[in-house]
């Protein structure tokens, strides 16, 4: 199977089943990332969801664009790369970003994601939720 075609899979066939209830990745919506060109966002589990505990994201990068220096100083963040390439610089240190590579991000470190020539798909979770 090409990692690519898991993520797709994910984005189409993916479903998040609670014992209250169950709802297909595919009818949430792809939003734009707020301040980074290029980055997009499908909000799997929010705040609303969770009373702000913790929240569930699938993160897609374009070829050669970048998730900018940041830090969170709230939330500690982790990050599954499901396809895809690129490096995450995480307090200073660069990995590289492959399918099958997980990192975590802890709170108030500086970190920044760029995307390799074939795009970058994550799926990526914050606790407590990111708002």
């Amino acid at each position: 199977m090409k990692y690519k075609d898991l993520f797709d899979q994910f984005d189409t066939e993916g479903r998040l089943v609670l014992p209250d209830m169950e709802r297909a990745f595919s009818d949430v919506p792809w939003s734009r990332h707020p301040v980074f060109e290029g980055v997009e966002l499908k909000h799997i589990v929010t705040a609303a969801q969770t009373d702000g505990q913790f929240s569930f994201h699938l993160v897609r990068i374009a070829p050669n664009k970048r998730i900018g220096d940041h830090v969170h100083q709230t939330q500690l963040e982790t990050h599954e790369v499901i396809s895809g390439s690129g490096v995450c610089v995480n307090g200073g240190t660069a990995i590289a970003y492959e399918p099958g590579v997980i990192t975590v991000l802890p709170k108030n470190v500086p970190h920044e994601v760029t995307a390799g020539g074939d795009g970058l798909y994550l799926f990526a979770k914050f606790m407590p939720a990111l708002n």
